[in-house]
Protein backbone atom coordinates (compact mmCIF):
# COMPACT_ATOMS: atom_id res chain seq x y z
CA UNK A 1 0.00 0.00 0.00
CA UNK A 2 1.34 3.53 -0.48
CA UNK A 3 2.17 5.21 2.46
CA UNK A 4 0.40 8.27 1.15
CA UNK A 5 -2.76 6.55 1.17
CA UNK A 6 -4.84 5.69 4.64
CA UNK A 7 -5.06 1.65 5.35
CA UNK A 8 -8.01 -0.26 4.86
CA UNK A 9 -11.12 1.47 6.76
CA UNK A 10 -10.75 4.96 5.99
CA UNK A 11 -9.81 6.04 9.83
CA UNK A 12 -6.36 4.87 10.52
CA UNK A 13 -3.02 6.62 10.22
CA UNK A 14 -1.20 7.34 7.21
CA UNK A 15 1.66 4.81 6.93
CA UNK A 16 4.26 7.54 6.79
CA UNK A 17 3.02 9.13 9.99
CA UNK A 18 3.25 5.53 12.12
CA UNK A 19 6.84 5.13 11.06
CA UNK A 20 7.58 8.89 11.88
CA UNK A 21 6.10 7.86 15.51
CA UNK A 22 8.09 4.42 15.44
CA UNK A 23 11.66 6.47 14.49
CA UNK A 24 10.59 9.48 16.80
CA UNK A 25 10.57 7.00 19.64
CA UNK A 26 13.90 5.53 18.56
CA UNK A 27 15.35 8.71 19.38
CA UNK A 28 13.58 10.04 21.94
CA UNK A 29 14.35 6.87 24.31
CA UNK A 30 18.27 6.94 22.94
CA UNK A 31 17.79 4.17 20.75
CA UNK A 32 19.39 6.19 17.84
CA UNK A 33 21.72 8.92 19.43
CA UNK A 34 22.15 12.36 18.89
CA UNK A 35 24.08 12.40 15.46
CA UNK A 36 23.66 9.40 14.43
CA UNK A 37 22.23 8.61 10.59
CA UNK A 38 18.94 7.68 9.75
CA UNK A 39 20.06 5.04 6.48
CA UNK A 40 16.35 4.63 4.91
CA UNK A 41 17.46 1.36 3.11
CA UNK A 42 18.03 0.16 6.94
CA UNK A 43 15.33 1.07 8.71
CA UNK A 44 13.26 -0.07 5.50
CA UNK A 45 14.69 -3.84 6.11
CA UNK A 46 14.31 -3.13 9.90
CA UNK A 47 10.25 -2.21 9.75
CA UNK A 48 9.48 -4.12 6.66
CA UNK A 49 8.21 -1.32 4.69
CA UNK A 50 9.64 0.43 0.96
CA UNK A 51 12.43 2.71 1.68
CA UNK A 52 10.11 5.43 -0.11
CA UNK A 53 8.19 5.30 3.11
CA UNK A 54 11.11 5.41 5.48
CA UNK A 55 12.21 8.72 3.45
CA UNK A 56 8.52 10.63 4.19
CA UNK A 57 8.68 9.47 7.82
CA UNK A 58 11.76 11.43 8.03
CA UNK A 59 10.92 14.32 6.39
CA UNK A 60 8.12 14.23 8.97
CA UNK A 61 10.66 14.50 11.51
CA UNK A 62 12.42 16.99 9.93
CA UNK A 63 9.46 19.09 9.99
CA UNK A 64 9.17 18.95 13.86
CA UNK A 65 13.12 19.27 14.61
CA UNK A 66 14.26 15.76 15.48
CA UNK A 67 16.74 15.34 11.90
CA UNK A 68 18.91 16.97 9.65
CA UNK A 69 18.69 16.60 6.27
CA UNK A 70 21.61 17.90 3.80
CA UNK A 71 20.92 17.13 -0.16
CA UNK A 72 22.34 13.55 -1.30
CA UNK A 73 22.91 12.66 2.45
CA UNK A 74 21.34 10.31 4.89
CA UNK A 75 19.38 12.42 7.74
CA UNK A 76 21.26 12.75 11.08
CA UNK A 77 19.72 13.15 14.58
CA UNK A 78 19.81 16.38 15.79
CA UNK A 79 23.12 17.19 17.89
CA UNK A 80 23.32 19.95 20.22
CA UNK A 81 26.78 21.15 22.29
CA UNK A 82 26.70 23.10 25.44
CA UNK A 83 27.88 25.77 23.54
CA UNK A 84 24.68 25.14 20.57
CA UNK A 85 22.45 25.54 23.25
CA UNK A 86 23.55 28.98 25.04
CA UNK A 87 23.76 30.37 21.09
CA UNK A 88 20.09 29.10 20.71
CA UNK A 89 19.03 30.93 24.02
CA UNK A 90 20.92 34.00 23.15
CA UNK A 91 18.97 33.99 19.47
CA UNK A 92 15.63 33.10 21.20
CA UNK A 93 16.11 36.10 23.77
CA UNK A 94 16.38 38.46 20.35
CA UNK A 95 13.69 36.51 18.52
CA UNK A 96 11.22 36.18 21.40
CA UNK A 97 11.83 39.23 23.12
CA UNK A 98 11.06 41.49 19.33
CA UNK A 99 7.63 39.14 19.30
CA UNK A 100 6.47 39.89 22.59
CA UNK A 101 7.08 43.80 22.12
CA UNK A 102 5.41 43.90 18.41
CA UNK A 103 2.73 41.63 20.04
CA UNK A 104 1.54 44.49 21.99
CA UNK A 105 2.22 46.68 19.02
CA UNK A 106 -0.14 44.56 16.67
CA UNK A 107 -2.34 44.49 19.66
CA UNK A 108 -2.69 40.96 19.03
CA UNK A 109 -5.12 38.54 20.36
CA UNK A 110 -3.46 36.15 23.16
CA UNK A 111 -6.26 33.80 22.97
CA UNK A 112 -4.03 30.69 21.83
CA UNK A 113 -1.30 31.95 23.68
CA UNK A 114 -3.16 31.54 26.90
CA UNK A 115 -4.33 28.03 25.65
CA UNK A 116 -1.03 27.01 25.23
CA UNK A 117 -0.16 28.43 29.22
CA UNK A 118 -2.60 26.46 30.33
CA UNK A 119 -2.18 23.17 28.09
CA UNK A 120 1.54 23.68 29.97
CA UNK A 121 0.00 24.12 33.42
CA UNK A 122 -1.91 21.30 33.07
CA UNK A 123 0.79 19.09 31.85
CA UNK A 124 3.27 20.15 34.96
CA UNK A 125 0.55 20.14 36.92
CA UNK A 126 -0.21 15.90 36.08
CA UNK A 127 3.91 15.64 35.35
CA UNK A 128 4.12 14.34 32.00
CA UNK A 129 7.17 15.53 30.75
CA UNK A 130 6.52 15.02 27.27
CA UNK A 131 3.11 16.94 27.28
CA UNK A 132 5.43 19.31 29.09
CA UNK A 133 7.63 19.95 26.68
CA UNK A 134 5.30 20.01 23.95
CA UNK A 135 3.18 22.39 25.37
CA UNK A 136 6.42 24.95 26.08
CA UNK A 137 7.48 24.38 22.87
CA UNK A 138 3.98 25.71 21.57
CA UNK A 139 3.48 28.96 23.98
CA UNK A 140 6.69 29.86 22.14
CA UNK A 141 5.84 29.33 19.09
CA UNK A 142 2.66 30.86 19.53
CA UNK A 143 4.52 33.94 21.10
CA UNK A 144 6.36 33.94 17.68
CA UNK A 145 3.30 33.64 15.62
CA UNK A 146 2.04 37.13 17.60
CA UNK A 147 4.72 39.19 16.01
CA UNK A 148 2.67 39.11 12.95
CA UNK A 149 6.47 39.15 11.17
CA UNK A 150 6.79 36.39 8.60
CA UNK A 151 10.69 36.39 8.75
CA UNK A 152 10.64 36.62 12.66
CA UNK A 153 8.36 33.68 12.57
CA UNK A 154 10.44 31.24 9.93
CA UNK A 155 13.21 32.06 11.98
CA UNK A 156 11.59 30.97 15.28
CA UNK A 157 11.02 27.76 13.90
CA UNK A 158 14.22 26.85 12.71
CA UNK A 159 15.08 27.86 16.39
CA UNK A 160 12.47 26.69 18.39
CA UNK A 161 12.08 23.17 16.80
CA UNK A 162 15.05 21.83 16.77
CA UNK A 163 15.58 22.84 20.13
CA UNK A 164 12.86 21.79 21.70
CA UNK A 165 13.14 18.06 19.71
CA UNK A 166 16.69 18.06 21.35
CA UNK A 167 15.45 18.85 25.11
CA UNK A 168 12.77 15.90 24.34
CA UNK A 169 15.41 13.57 23.76
CA UNK A 170 17.54 14.56 26.77
CA UNK A 171 14.36 14.73 29.53
CA UNK A 172 13.23 11.26 28.00
CA UNK A 173 16.86 9.63 28.14
CA UNK A 174 17.85 11.06 31.65
CA UNK A 175 14.73 10.81 33.16
CA UNK A 176 14.34 14.03 34.35
CA UNK A 177 11.54 15.64 35.91
CA UNK A 178 8.70 18.42 35.45
CA UNK A 179 9.84 20.90 38.08
CA UNK A 180 11.81 23.35 36.58
CA UNK A 181 8.67 24.00 34.42
CA UNK A 182 6.86 24.24 37.62
CA UNK A 183 8.48 27.07 38.87
CA UNK A 184 8.74 29.00 35.81
CA UNK A 185 4.71 28.65 35.28
CA UNK A 186 4.72 32.71 36.73
CA UNK A 187 7.22 33.67 34.64
CA UNK A 188 5.16 32.55 31.62
CA UNK A 189 2.37 34.02 32.86
CA UNK A 190 4.25 37.80 33.42
CA UNK A 191 4.77 37.40 29.62
CA UNK A 192 1.08 36.89 28.63
CA UNK A 193 0.60 39.63 31.58
CA UNK A 194 2.82 42.46 29.88
CA UNK A 195 1.28 42.08 26.63
CA UNK A 196 -2.24 41.95 27.61
CA UNK A 197 -1.56 45.14 29.70
CA UNK A 198 0.38 46.55 26.42
CA UNK A 199 3.50 47.47 27.80
CA UNK A 200 5.56 46.27 24.61
CA UNK A 201 8.97 47.32 25.98
CA UNK A 202 8.77 45.95 29.66
CA UNK A 203 7.49 42.54 27.58
CA UNK A 204 10.64 43.04 25.02
CA UNK A 205 13.05 42.72 28.47
CA UNK A 206 11.40 40.43 30.82
CA UNK A 207 11.82 38.00 27.81
CA UNK A 208 15.39 38.72 27.33
CA UNK A 209 16.01 38.27 30.92
CA UNK A 210 13.81 35.33 31.18
CA UNK A 211 16.20 33.66 28.15
CA UNK A 212 19.84 35.00 29.42
CA UNK A 213 18.79 32.68 32.97
CA UNK A 214 17.62 29.90 31.41
CA UNK A 215 20.60 29.87 28.98
CA UNK A 216 22.52 29.84 32.27
CA UNK A 217 20.79 27.10 33.70
CA UNK A 218 20.93 24.75 30.55
CA UNK A 219 24.78 25.44 29.71
CA UNK A 220 25.74 24.90 33.16
CA UNK A 221 23.19 21.55 33.19
CA UNK A 222 22.63 20.49 29.55
CA UNK A 223 25.37 17.25 29.43
CA UNK A 224 24.40 15.79 33.27
CA UNK A 225 24.55 11.96 33.08
CA UNK A 226 21.38 10.83 33.54
CA UNK A 227 22.08 9.85 37.40
CA UNK A 228 23.24 13.89 37.58
CA UNK A 229 20.12 14.50 35.66
CA UNK A 230 17.74 12.86 37.96
CA UNK A 231 19.11 15.16 40.76
CA UNK A 232 19.32 18.67 38.96
CA UNK A 233 17.17 19.09 36.15
CA UNK A 234 18.29 21.11 32.88
CA UNK A 235 15.99 24.28 31.93
CA UNK A 236 14.34 24.42 29.00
Amino acid sequence: MSASRKKAGGDEPLVKNVLAKRLREEIVTGRIAPGARIVEATWGRKFNVAQASIREAINILALEGFVTKASGRSARVVSLSEQDVLHLFEMRAALEGLAARLAVTNNADIGRLEQALEQLRSATRAGRAKEVLDADRQFHLELCELSGNPYLQQHARRVLLPFFAFASMRVITTGQNTSPWDRDLDAHQRVVDLIREGEGDVAEQYVRRLMKRFGATAYENWQKTPEQGRRRTPKK
